[in-house]
C-alpha cells in the first residue's frame, strides 16, 4: 500500500443524498491531508443481515450509479462488497476496490472471481479465523492473479454476541499483506439486539489509537449523518459531524509515532 489509507462511508447505500453528504466530508479531508488516501465505502446489499425483515440495500444497479457519481463528482476512489461470483465483473466496471465480506473470506470461488477482475481487493478477516490463517486467503488471491490486496481486521468472535480484537493479529497478518483496521465493526455486537446487531461506538476511537500504535496500513470506519436512524449498523457507526475530528487526532498520533521511531 503506497499511502496510508482511510476507508469510510455509510454502512449501506440507503439513498444518494446520504452518500453525497458523507462524500463531501471525506473529500474535504482528502484535500486537507493529500498524503493520505481516502476511499469512499458503502454497500449496495447487506446479504447477511440478522433478520429477513432488515433493510438490505437498494440493489446493485442503484448502488453502482451512486458510487459512480461519487467517484466522478468527488474524485474519490470507491469500494463496495460482493457476495456472489456473478457480481464481480459488473462491480469491477465502477469500483476501485472490491471487498470480500468477513463471513465469505474463505470462499475460494468468490476470491478468485474478484482477483480475476484486476481490481484491488480488500478481504475482511472472518470472525472465526486466526490471523495466521489469512495466509491461505492471500495464496488464493495470488493464484487468481490479484496484484494489490489488503487484509482487514474486524474482531474475532468471543462468546455470544461479542467481538474482541487481539492486536497481535496486526503484525502477524502484515507478514502476508498490508493490513487495515476496521474500527467500527470491531465494536459491533453481532445479533446483540435480537433481530439486529448492537454496537459500542464509544470504543471506536481508543481502539483506533491502539491499532495506530501497533502499526497498520490503513483504517476503516463507517460513518452516518444520523446513526440512530441508520438502516444498518447504526449503533457502531460514527456520527458524521464527529468524524473529521477523530481522523485529525489519529493522523496526528500516527505522525508522532513515525517521528519517534526515526
Amino acid at each position: 500500500m503506497e499511502k496510508f489509507t482511510v476507508i469510510a462511508g455509510p454502512c449501506v447505500i440507503e439513498n444518494e443524498e446520504i452518500c453525497i453528504e458523507v462524500a463531501e466530508v471525506i473529500r474535504g479531508l482528502q484535500e486537507e491531508f493529500p498524503d493520505i488516501r481516502f476511499v469512499f465505502k458503502s454497500s449496495f446489499d447487506k446479504a447477511n443481515r440478522s433478520s429477513i425483515h432488515s433493510f438490505r440495500g437498494r440493489g446493485v444497479d442503484y448502488g453502482l450509479k451512486v458510487l459512480e457519481r461519487i467517484k466522478k463528482d468527488y474524485n474519490l476512489p470507491v469500494l463496495t462488497d460482493i457476495h456472489e461470483t456473478n457480481q464481480a465483473d459488473t462491480v469491477a466496471e465502477v469500483v476501485d476496490i472490491i471487498q470480500i465480506p468477513a463471513f465469505l473470506s474463505r470462499q475460494t470461488d468468490l476470491l478468485l472471481a474478484a482477483a480475476r477482475t484486476g481490481k484491488e481487493i480488500n478481504v475482511k478477516k472472518g470472525q472465526f479465523l486466526a490471523p495466521w490463517d489469512t495466509k491461505n486467503i492471500v495464496e488464493k488471491l495470488k493464484f487468481g492473479g490479484a496484484k494489490k490486496f489488503y487484509l482487514t481486521e474486524r474482531g474475532v468472535s468471543f462468546g455470544y454476541n461479542n467481538l474482541v480484537v487481539d492486536f497481535r493479529s496486526l503484525p502477524i497478518m502484515r507478514q502476508f499483506a498490508p493490513v487495515i483496521y476496521d474500527a467500527t465493526h470491531s465494536v459491533q455486537l453481532p445479533g446483540g439486539q435480537g433481530s439486529s446487531s448492537g454496537g459500542q461506538r464509544e470504543f471506536v476511537y481508543p481502539l483506533s489509537k491502539a491499532a495506530i500504535s501497533v502499526g497498520v496500513d490503513g483504517l476503516f470506519f463507517e460513518t452516518h449523518p444520523e446513526p440512530e436512524r441508520a438502516l444498518s449498523d447504526g449503533p457502531n457507526q460514527i456520527p458524521l459531524k464527529e468524524f473529521p475530528s477523530i481522523i485529525r487526532k489519529l493522523i496526528k498520533l500516527r505522525e508522532f509515532i513515525i517521528e519517534e521511531s526515526i
